[in-house]
């Protein structure tokens, strides 16, 4: 491998991809030197992390986990692995831990929401799949997106300007909270109490996609803001 550690994001977090030739001293050093300089990219989201690559022992994947977690401020709930009976388990944990994120009480919906498909909830929802352009969620509380968040999420429906909503990928052609609205810069004119999302660097594809990787929507002074979810942000919301 050109690269002997590589970090992918998926639905669920991020998977390390570890070259299995390296002597494995060496790629601790790689693992370290890999989430230091990502850092800043990867920010402070709580995330699902697993190994692929080459078989790790329980105290090397104990070890790396250290490491990671050292040299970035990745939060991270549950490590997953190839035997399903330990996934299960992985999941069943990463379902609480989420739980007790999302506030005293919430719903998980696994799946993903395509085109017409619209869900209404009444409490915080984390949303284990994609919302694909088209499709709609509404929640009387917070929103959470373990996936990609293309169409429409509207949190706080009850009058909440406290709620947020927060996907892995944020691509979303509205956001409302409360009684404030956001729409995508291509959506056309905005509504009152709306305001539009910054245009996507068309030039540069890369940068646009990297940009919109693991963000929050709040409301603050009335307007709907949008940022990355690092430690600043995570330390000031109030579940």
């Amino acid at each position: 491998m050109d690269n002997p550690v590589i970090i992918k994001g998926n639905n669920h977090g991020i998977t390390v991809i570890l070259d299995p030739a390296i002597e494995y001293a060496k790629l601790r050093e790689y693992v370290a030197d890999k989430f230091r300089d990502s850092s800043k990219f990867l920010g402070a989201a709580p995330v699902v992390l697993g190994f692929e690559g080459r078989a790790l022992l329980p105290e090397q994947e104990k070890e790396l986990l250290g490491i990671i977690t050292e040299s970035c401020e990745l939060r991270i709930v549950c490590l997953v692995d190839n035997d399903a009976e330990r996934r299960q388990q992985h999941e069943r944990t990463l379902n609480e831990k989420l739980l007790d994120l999302s506030g005293a009480s919430g719903t998980f919906y696994k799946g993903n929401l395509r085109s017409g498909q619209a869900l209404t909830f009444e409490t915080s929802v984390i949303i284990l799949g994609d919302i694909h352009p088209g499709a709609s969620v509404t929640s009387t509380g917070n929103i959470v997106v373990l996936g990609s968040l293309q169409g429409q999420a509207f949190a706080g429906a009850g009058g909440n300007e406290k709620a947020f909503v927060f996907a892995i990928d944020m691509a979303p052609v509205m956001i409302r909270i409360a009684d404030y609205l956001a729409r995508s810069a291509d959506s056309g004119r905005p509504a009152e109490n709306s305001r539009f999302f910054g245009k996507q660097e068309k030039e540069d594809p890369k940068k646009a996609e990297e940009s919109r990787k693991m963000q929050i929507a709040f409301l603050e002074d009335g307007q709907i803001c949008l940022e990355p979810l690092n430690k600043r942000v995570w330390n000031d919301i109030r579940l």
